[in-house]
């Protein structure tokens, strides 16, 4: 029997580490079973990568292009953690000009496949002409690519039927089962005016996603059945094309970034070691999520109300942002705040800590569960953090810090009552196990390998 034959898989993810992480990973898992990668970025980008294992640093290369200079775009800002969010559709013009020195690449290294994200709507008719399959790699679920669009070719043209933010609040009509999948107001206001912002510059994201859906071979999605399989078949149906999910992706070792004599880890983990069992909670909200003053204000007090032990990873780009006064001396004790970077999946996985006060990013929501930890969700980006907070509190998981409505403001007490809620009382015991039960899945290696196994087959069979 013919030995199947070892491919060469170029990938090209977007510009933000919740996408080039993600990437880099599926790039490793690829390389495991064998095949040669080109992971291409840009020269910063490339730098700031986790180191790659030495048995797969053979198959793996590292291709930087330069990113062009734009118009109101700073110097070494590669990356939307390098901007704030009203200078990101600079950074998308810049990925634009990229085609060329990209098309220069694919002539000259001819990969099997391209594993393509959202952003390069030019990509499907070069891959046709040079005859190379394409693939779309979706770091969002399912049921976010089912809620913002029905059809490929409904995204190009713009042919939403939705033209209000509260036409985004309810269920979109094609979505033909039960879901709570939908905005809040005041998400799906802020929704528009960041659409308005991209559009007024660049090309809207969801042209983007829908160029690139109707060109691609094969949609592949970081999901897994056990979780969204109406949705995973509904985007098959939707594109016409196959939706192979790829597994979660989850963490392969507690933190390949961190040794355990890594001097923040000991120092963190000194800390959590004094605390009880389940007790801590931790709060984290990546590294792009911006909280304005007031936001910051509540959830400090809400931390401080609640009574709890908490672990809180404030890392703020815009330092304009600051802690109300006397808070640390306060809390001193019972809460550390750190500034800096953080083993999240150490601490994720000590025995002490016992729920996560999350902005509801995609794989921050995976790596809580992996470790089956509880969520108290405040989500605040406004691409799908809101969808991923109501699938989670639909399947009670979790629970939303209540806001305001129609502005998205919240209180301490709020803060404070999902906590307590979430953490110490009686009627949150539903929430804890249900979060442990979904442990299996999460952590299940064999599972998300199968489904790794399965995707690296289509691609070697097509």
């Amino acid at each position: 029997m013919r030995e199947p034959k070892k491919l060469h898989v170029a990938l090209f993810p977007w510009l933000a580490f919740g996408h080039i992480i993600p990437f880099f990973e599926l790039a490793k898992h690829i390389a495991q079973r064998g095949h040669k990668i080109s992971f291409i970025s840009t020269p910063r980008n490339i730098q700031r990568l986790p180191k790659i294992p030495s048995n797969l640093a053979p198959r793996i290369n590292l291709v930087s292009l330069p990113l062009p200079t734009v118009d109101h775009l700073p110097q070494d800002a590669e990356a939307t953690s390098d901007l704030p969010s009203q200078k990101i559709p600079y950074l998308k013009i810049a990925y634009d000009g990229l085609e060329g020195p990209f098309l220069q690449f694919l002539k000259t290294s001819s990969p099997d496949w391209i594993i393509c994200d959202f952003a390069q709507h030019w990509l499907p008719p070069i891959a046709a002409n040079l005859g190379i399959s394409l693939a779309f790699f979706s770091i969002l679920s399912a049921w976010s690519v089912s809620f913002f669009g029905s059809s490929s070719s409904a995204m190009i043209k713009g042919e939403d039927p939705r033209s209000q933010p509260e036409d985004f609040t309810v269920i979109p009509e094609w979505i033909p089962f039960p879901s709570k999948v939908a905005f809040k107001l005041h998400e799906a206001k802020r929704l528009f005016q960041a659409w308005k912002e991209d559009s007024d510059v660049s090309f809207s994201g969801v042209f983007r996603i829908g160029s690139v859906l109707a060109g691609c071979d094969v949609i592949a999605v970081r999901s897994c059945n056990e979780i969204e399989a109406e949705f995973l078949r509904l985007v098959g149906e939707f594109h016409g094309k196959p939706c192979l999910p790829i597994g979660l992706l989850p963490p392969d070792d507690l933190d390949a970034t961190c040794s355990e004599e890594d001097d923040t880890w000991l120092t963190t983990r000194e800390w959590l070691d004094k605390q009880n069992k389940g007790s801590v909670v931790y709060i984290a909200f990546g590294s792009e999520a911006e909280l304005s003053q007031p936001e910051l204000n509540e959830l400090a007090f809400g931390l401080e109300l609640s009574g709890l032990p908490f672990f809180w990873v404030l890392r703020k780009g815009d330092n304009s942002v600051k802690l109300p006064d006397g808070f640390k001396d306060r809390v001193k004790g019972r809460g550390m705040v750190c500034t800096s970077w953080a083993p999240q999946l150490r601490i994720l996985g000590h025995e002490s800590v016992g729920g996560f006060l999350t902005h509801c990013g995609y794989g921050s929501v995976i790596e809580a569960l992996y470790s089956g930890l509880a969520l108290i969700m405040l989500p605040i980006n406004i691409i799908d953090q809101g969808l991923i907070a109501r699938v989670f509190g639909e399947k009670k998981v979790g629970v939303e810090v209540t806001r305001d409505e129609s502005d998205g403001s919240f209180i301490k007490e709020s803060v404070a009552e999902s906590l307590r809620l979430v953490m110490v009382e009686k009627e949150g015991e539903e929430y804890r196990n249900n979060a442990k039960e979904m442990r299996k899945v999460f952590a299940d290696k064999d599972l998300h390998d199968r489904y790794l196994d399965h995707f690296v087959e289509f691609l070697q069979n097509h």
